[in-house]
């Protein structure tokens, strides 16, 4: 295998394996140790300002990314540069998706209409329906629980 083949796929496994580790750390760090920063996002946003505590996930998974450019470039695993780049795309893929697209923080895209697009808006409000650390359900973003390709759920 050619090793841009390979760089193509280590990219790739690491976007894939962000939703994995973003709804990990969703459901245990953000619902857990770390409710403090991620509590505000689960409130009407009747505030001041443009930031939230939440913002603060930003870093979590900025600073990984940017330990494997740095270690990717300045040593003989260079792989490591492909896995800061697919977390990179994932990030953008989740800015888009939660932050414009969802919660609609910035007004750049018209609502979509597809089963996917209507799938994630439902499921992204069923988590938020709980405005508490503790009972929330669909902690990841891309992969959705097929009940929500239905029609709207009520409890």
């Amino acid at each position: 295998m050619n090793s841009t083949v390979l760089y193509i796929l280590v990219t790739i496994s690491a976007v894939l394996a962000m939703e994995f580790v973003a709804w990990f750390a969703h459901k245990y760090i953000m619902h857990g140790l770390l409710w403090n920063w991620h509590e505000d996002h689960h409130q009407p946003h009747h505030k001041d300002g443009f930031f939230e505590k939440n913002d603060l996930f930003f870093l979590v998974f900025a600073i990984p990314s940017a330990t494997c450019y740095i270690v990717g470039l300045n040593s003989a695993h260079f792989w490591l540069l492909f896995v800061g780049i697919g977390i990179s795309i994932y990030g953008m893929i989740y800015f888009l998706i939660h932050d414009v697209y969802i919660h609609r923080r910035f007004k750049w895209f018209k609502q979509l209409d597809n089963k996917y697009s209507r799938a994630i808006l439902r499921a992204h409000g069923s988590h938020h329906a709980v405005q508490t650390k503790y009972g929330c359900e669909s902690f990841g973003l891309l992969i959705v629980n097929p009940k929500y390709f239905g029609k709207r759920v009520k409890k």
